[in-house]
């Protein structure tokens, strides 16, 4: 694949499972290394960063990956994911994601403990669990957003809800989505498709 995304660029990848598309990722950051071939980043190859550098690279880029996990932690710990506490912004990006309601019911807002391993602590589905992903990837407010699967747990209603607010989410920055549905790549700059190798 030759593949070239500029600044603020919105691509979006799709193709059947098993295609590619999320191993493409874990390349972009270095999980694994291409047998062949190169991957540049800003004219450098990743084959060349040192560990800072890739450290900066991921520090760079907001990243929902199809197998996120939460933690047992307060909400908002499991959002700021070791960044400074900003209510204003833990908000604006839980509703950004869908999620603020279901926050606003939650015992104690975004205080809230995640799971019922300690006392206290409360259970999440599959799709609210997907919303407080996103929302945690948001709230990095990286200039690089990756969102592998976004919305696969989401209930239709939330993902229409979620795709209708997407532009929005990832303005001036640089994306790259990737989905089976066709319906979410209506915002996007350019389309790829994996077939077939």
């Amino acid at each position: 694949i030759t593949l070239h995304v500029d600044n603020g660029e919105f691509v979006y990848l799709t193709g059947q499972s098993g295609a590619g598309k999320s191993t493409l990722i874990k390349l972009l950051f270095r999980e694994v290394l291409p047998d062949s071939g190169q991957i540049f980043i800003a004219g450098r190859s990743i084959i060349r960063l040192n560990n800072r550098e890739t450290v900066k690279l991921r520090r760079n880029t907001g990243v929902v990956f199809q197998d996120f996990k939460l933690f047992s932690f307060p909400l908002w710990q499991n959002l700021a994911a070791g960044y400074a506490r900003d209510e204003k912004k833990i908000w604006e990006n839980l509703e950004k994601a869908g999620a603020g309601e279901f926050v606003k019911g939650l015992p104690q807002g975004i205080d809230t403990l995640l799971f019922k391993d300690k006392e206290g602590g409360v259970d999440v589905s599959g799709g609210e669990a997907q919303k407080l992903a996103l929302a945690r990837a948001l709230y990095k407010d990286a200039p690089f957003v990756v969102l592998d699967e976004p919305t696969a747990a989401l209930d239709p209603i939330s993902e229409a809800q979620v795709y209708e607010s997407f532009h929005e989410m990832v303005r001036d920055k640089t994306s790259i989505y990737i989905s089976h549905r066709m319906s979410s790549c209506r915002f996007c700059d350019d389309i790829v498709v994996f077939d077939d190798g």
